[in-house]
């Protein structure tokens, strides 16, 4: 059989029909109560995949614990106080089926109807299954409910339950809804269970533990021996090995299950666009299992280890590392435009946005221009063991706070594979060990320049200081590894930016927009201010320092040195859009927003009072990025430089001058919009950290009694 290149990806190819069971842990709270805003949440993505053609077939649990929480409180309104001082005996569980169900399925109709989604509601017992006559007439009931695009909502029917023992009992068919849903998911031929938890997924021991690892794909061969269950549920009768059993029957039977956290925000809508979360069953998950591939902490921690030998070396063989990386880059850059054409006739075939066609592509030129950059880095003075302070603590203590390498970044980038290069000599020249993941877009393009770099590393240092992740089940992995990562560094969009901030604990830097700004003063030259918004906006329209917002005084609105500028903007095929004002005043059609990155030929024309409001308008809608004052007036232009909380603020320049290389920096590993560790273009220094070296001659504490601190500041030589 054909192997799998992603255990993961078949989620994202669109299941049409696919169950999910709720659990009890899931739909009440710690004190037994109903959870409604986890219940809201999941009938909103319910509602979500619906709209998208999906057919969602819920089973749920909870009924009991709802009808336990409302006897026990009229037991107590009906109760006197001598009554309350006998023992209190266990609330029947079928009495507590009978009463809840009611009520938990009142609440989904309250919630769906709120949403504009239709559900019925499947009562059904163990002893139903027994009936070939029942098992047909069910199927036909929720084939006809899914096409009226009602949601079904099963539950066991626990009032009527032949089981003497509901919580104790495992004979029949079924025994819980865990196993109901197992069996309903067979039974409808689900192409898809997704079952709610109150943990993240199936863990190697109970998730409390230190030492228990997420499973993120179950191969009975390989865990089935490994795995410690930990208590049953705290309020349902099934917990984790209820669930994994279900997941085993179904998954074998052709199913695919995913156990993953009803507590996690969007959980079943990320599961459905394959991510990596939870534990997956598949009966072909054995034909995943990689004989010998590395996992995510062996990656990074072969490069933590690299990037320490890296460091050992001395500044001239860190030097030469450099220029041989150009040399190979020159040597090779016939076979690496082919594979860049290659991705970039996929990409166009494939209907890809001209934006990231345009990133993807690798001009001629290009390959030339980044071994400059590369010997320019390699020709600047070593940023490593650089000694930025010495300071004589006492007589014969010294102390001296030094440059030292971050440790292991990694980079999440797309489609640009341009970038690779300029972070990977980054990295060698810093001393940083380095992951990268590009887009698969420009999958080839990544493979050959990853190999043409590494090929070039020495065998003392190891090809394995810059690894190239490929798949992106294991970005999930990776940013859980802050013990052994040091820095995330995203490039691409706002949304890619947000998931991984909102994925990880392991600082990130960089910024989700480029919303930048050009402002023309009343003041300005205008041929000075027609080159410069020409050049910001036509240079190089998919950069994030290009311009998105062109803002003009209002004393220039009738200017035919501004009718001038428009029109060659539109001339050049620049599509332009007006805020409320410039929309009226230029008969254009009006901008939906102005914190919007076209990352295009189109940008946003506002018309503003004077310097403040162009401040002001700036701080309320750009992105901190790179924002440009075109003016003649020094004292407008200083408020102007002064008052713009960006990270590069420009007089008279384009913005596409904010950029690593054309900084100076030899290179960049993206800009940064924060104000933490780096911002603006981060080049070599800004993946650099310091630490602290003494030198002393046997001195010690001792309640600094004997010690006379002189803390006084000595020249660094």
């Amino acid at each position: 059989m054909k192997r799998v290149a992603s255990s993961w990806a078949f989620v994202a190819c669109s299941p049409q029909s696919w169950q999910l069971l709720v659990g009890t842990a899931v739909v009440t709270r710690h004190d037994g109560r109903l959870a409604l805003g986890r219940l809201g949440a999941l009938c909103e993505q319910v509602k979500e995949l619906n709209t998208l053609g999906y057919e969602v077939i819920m089973v749920t649990s909870g009924a009991v614990g709802v009808g336990r929480q409302r006897l026990k409180y009229r037991k107590l309104v009906n109760s006197s106080f001598a009554d309350l001082q006998k023992p209190q005996m266990e609330l029947d569980g079928k009495a507590c089926a009978a009463v809840g169900q009611s009520g938990l399925m009142a609440l989904y109709d309250m919630l769906f109807t709120q949403l504009d989604v239709s559900s019925s509601q499947l009562l059904v017992t163990d002893s139903d299954f027994e009936n070939p006559n029942f098992r047909e007439r069910l199927r036909e009931t929720v084939e006809s409910l899914l096409d009226l695009k009602v949601v079904p909502v099963f539950n066991e029917n626990d009032a009527i339950s032949t089981r003497k023992a509901p919580y104790e009992d495992s004979s029949g068919i079924f025994w819980d809804n865990d196993s109901l849903a197992g069996l309903l998911a067979i039974e409808l031929k689900a192409d898809l269970l997704v079952l709610l938890s109150d943990v993240d997924g199936l863990y190697s021991g109970p998730p409390s533990e230190p030492q228990s690892k997420i499973i993120h794909t179950y191969i009975k061969e390989k865990h089935h021996n490994e795995i410690t269950f930990g208590d049953k549920s705290r309020v349902g009768r099934g917990g984790m090995t209820a669930k994994v059993k279900a997941a085993f029957v179904a998954s074998n039977s052709g199913t695919p299950v995913v156990i993953t956290s009803g507590f996690a925000s969007q959980s079943i809508v990320r599961v459905l666009q394959g991510e990596k979360i939870g534990t997956l069953f598949h009966k072909d998950a054995s034909l995943w299992e990689p004989s010998n591939d590395v996992s995510a902490r062996e990656m990074a921690v072969a490069a933590r280890e690299c990037s320490r030998r890296l460091q050992n070396l001395s500044s001239d063989e860190r030097k030469k590392i450099l220029l041989d990386v150009a040399d190979a880059l020159e040597a090779n850059e016939d076979l690496i435009r082919a594979e860049n054409e290659a991705d970039v006739l996929a990409a166009q075939d494939a209907g890809y946005e001209k934006s990231l066609v345009a990133r993807l592509t690798l001009k001629p030129g290009k390959i030339a221009s980044l071994a400059k950059s590369i010997r320019t880095l390699a020709n600047m003075e070593d940023p490593i063991n650089q000694i930025l302070k010495r300071t004589e603590v006492a007589e014969n203590l010294v102390l001296e706070k030094t440059s030292c390498p971050l440790g292991v970044l990694l980079i999440v980038f797309e489609s640009r594979p341009d970038a690779l290069v300029q972070i990977a000599s980054l990295a060698i020249r810093s001393g940083n060990g380095l992951l990268l993941k590009g887009g698969k877009e420009a999958m080839r393009s990544n493979t050959i320049l990853h190999k043409v770099i590494t090929d070039a590393l020495p065998d003392n240092v190891g090809k394995r200081l810059i690894g190239l992740v490929t798949s992106r089940d294991e970005i999930a992995d990776l940013l859980k590894l802050d013990d052994v990562i040091d820095l995330v560094i995203p490039r691409g969009s706002n949304k890619l930016v947000s998931q991984i901030k909102a994925s990880t604990k392991i600082p990130v830097l960089g910024h989700a927009d480029g919303v930048c700004h050009v402002y023309i003063d009343k003041s300005a030259d205008m041929d000075i201010a027609k080159r410069i918004v020409m050049d910001a906006k036509i240079d190089y329209p998919a950069a994030c320092n290009a311009m998105e917002t062109l803002l003009v005084h209002k004393d220039l609105i009738k200017s035919a040195s501004l009718d001038d500028i428009l029109i060659s903007l539109k001339t050049e095929g620049v599509s332009i859009y007006g805020g409320p004002v410039a929309h009226e005043v230029l008969s254009i059609p009006k901008a939906d927003s102005f914190h919007h990155e076209y990352s295009s030929m189109a940008c946003t024309v506002e018309f503003v009072d004077d310097v403040q409001s162009a401040i002001d308008h700036i701080h309320r809608y750009g992105s901190a990025h790179t924002d440009c004052i075109v003016t003649t007036d020094s004292k407008v232009a200083e408020t102007f430089l002064r008052q713009v909380d960006s990270a590069a603020v420009f007089h008279n320049a384009s913005t596409r001058f904010s950029d690593g290389a054309r900084f100076g920096l030899g290179a960049e590993v993206g800009i940064s919009t924060g104000r933490i560790h780096a911002r603006g273009p981060v080049g070599v220094e800004g993946l650099l950290t310091t630490r602290w070296i003494m030198r002393g001659s046997g001195q010690v504490v001792n309640g600094d009694k004997d010690v006379a601190y002189t803390h006084k500041n000595l020249s660094l030589q």
